[in-house]
């Protein structure tokens, strides 16, 4: 079971990245990107995903992931239930969202410093 604090550190510590509360709730942005937010109550976490993938991965495990609300379809996003993740899922969701809004150079050194995804 993966928690907010166990990503925490990892959204912080990557280049460029930084955390932010919106109305209570925690977000990491590269700019004014936002490719991770949490819910209130801590327990979903929204991440950048390609569009043309995310059906896909919902419908593939249903129980962990599901569709943003329908306003939000036109986004990259993808909703998780932190509950159904263990820890290493969720760290590799939050890398490869914050891949998704970093220039390329950028999330390929740190491939380099980091060559099993781990920090």
């Amino acid at each position: 079971m993966a928690e907010i604090d166990d990503v925490r550190p990892l959204g912080a510590g990557l280049e460029r990245s930084y955390e932010v509360y919106v109305r209570g709730r925690l977000k990491f942005r590269v700019g004014q990107i936002v490719y991770v937010a949490f819910s209130l109550d801590g327990t979903v976490m929204g991440f950048g995903f390609p569009k043309e993938e995310r059906a896909a991965l919902v419908a593939s495990e249903p129980h962990k992931f599901r569709l943003p609300s329908a306003s939000d379809m036109r986004f990259h996003w993808v909703h998780a239930d932190l509950a159904a993740l263990d820890r290493d899922e969720a760290r590799e969701l939050v890398v490869d969202a914050w891949r998704m809004v970093v220039p390329q150079k950028v999330w390929r050194a740190y491939e380099l410093a980091h060559p099993t995804g781990a920090d």
